[in-house]
């Protein structure tokens, strides 16, 4: 969808590549194609740790401003696509473009909207359920950078999940854990640390192991979680691996990719979690009541019941961990 709109702003003149120097691409997912911009010159610029993995196989992915001109690959979230913005018009150089590219689903029209009363922006171009313009930059968009907000006692920056505030769903997970959880731990999908700080109250925990694939949530976690048995890791949890089994994961998994529903993503997870547990380890899981994980529950572990939960989430205990299939 982002790759037919790129090629035809760029085959219709629309815009225009500079001759040379570097060109920043903020944000975009791993399913864009980036083929029509020429490859040793682009910068992929995203704190998503799975595209920027992906990106990194055959890009430049270091931030090396000033750029002669960048893409903003737009988010869902409108303060996050105004920071992202920001950005880029402050780390181009005078007289380069930036390209704010969207679905409509994601806010485009609305980003646009917002950006003409700012800058000079360019007709938009309408395509496969989504707009793109450019503008050159000069105006000051300062006051659109990101902010840190301060909700119940943490920090927390726009753009990561739960941003208002702690979700109803950790909640529950939260008043679910037992004391004796077990001394070595992991928080899988951490976020800005709600989880990680309700656990480590207990002093039966030995190190808690923090793993986000969102670099600006885990900032915040480095934050909001002060205590020296913690340890940050910006890491793809599907893949990251502990130094040694564990006696307990916990974790709220995300369910959606983009903006799409994903129940293969939780699944994942609850594989991952397997996997890292030692043969007495336990897993403690929050879920969308409507979410089908049972199937992938009883594949990998023997044992799983309900912890707790309300009408809208489960709170799910499973225990010994089934043996990975060669």
């Amino acid at each position: 969808m982002r790759s037919a709109r790129l090629s035809l702003a760029l085959e219709s003149g629309a815009l225009v590549l500079p001759a040379s120097g570097l060109i920043a691409v903020y944000r975009p997912r791993a399913r864009d194609d980036l083929s029509d911009l020429p490859q040793d010159r682009v910068v992929v610029l995203t704190g998503f740790k799975p595209d920027h993995d992906h990106f990194a196989r055959g890009y430049q992915v270091q931030p090396a401003p000033p750029y002669a001109a960048a893409i903003v690959c737009l988010p869902r979230s409108r303060e996050a696509g105004r920071a992202l913005i920001a950005q880029a018009a402050a780390e181009v150089a005078p007289g380069g473009w930036v390209a704010v590219d969207g679905q409509k689903t994601d806010g485009i029209d609305t980003a646009l909207k917002d950006l003409r009363g700012r800058v000079d922006l360019s007709e938009s171009l309408s395509k496969a359920h989504g707009k793109l313009a450019s503008f050159t930059v000069g105006p000051d968009l300062s006051d659109w950078q990101a902010r840190p907000s301060q909700v119940s006692g943490f920090q927390t920056l726009p753009g990561v999940f739960s941003a208002d505030g702690p979700d109803r769903g950790s909640i529950l997970l939260a008043a679910a854990l037992p004391v004796k959880l077990g001394g070595k731990i992991a928080d899988l999908g951490a976020g800005w640390g709600y989880l990680a700080a309700e656990i480590l109250k207990w002093p039966g925990v030995k190190r808690l192991d923090l793993v986000e694939a969102e670099a600006d949530a885990l900032a915040c976690a480095r934050i909001n979680v002060t205590d020296d048995r913690a340890r940050f890791h910006w890491a793809d949890a599907t893949q990251w691996r502990p130094e040694t089994l564990l006696d307990a994961v916990v974790m709220n998994p995300p369910f959606h990719s983009a903006r799409e529903a994903d129940v293969g993503l939780g699944a994942a997870f609850i594989r991952a979690a397997r996997r890292m547990l030692a043969p007495n380890g336990a897993l403690w899981l929050v879920a969308n009541r409507h979410l089908p994980y049972d199937a992938v529950l009883a594949e990998s572990f023997l044992e799983v019941q309900d912890a707790g939960g309300d009408s809208g989430f489960r709170v799910i205990h499973a225990t010994k961990p089934r043996r990975a299939k060669p």
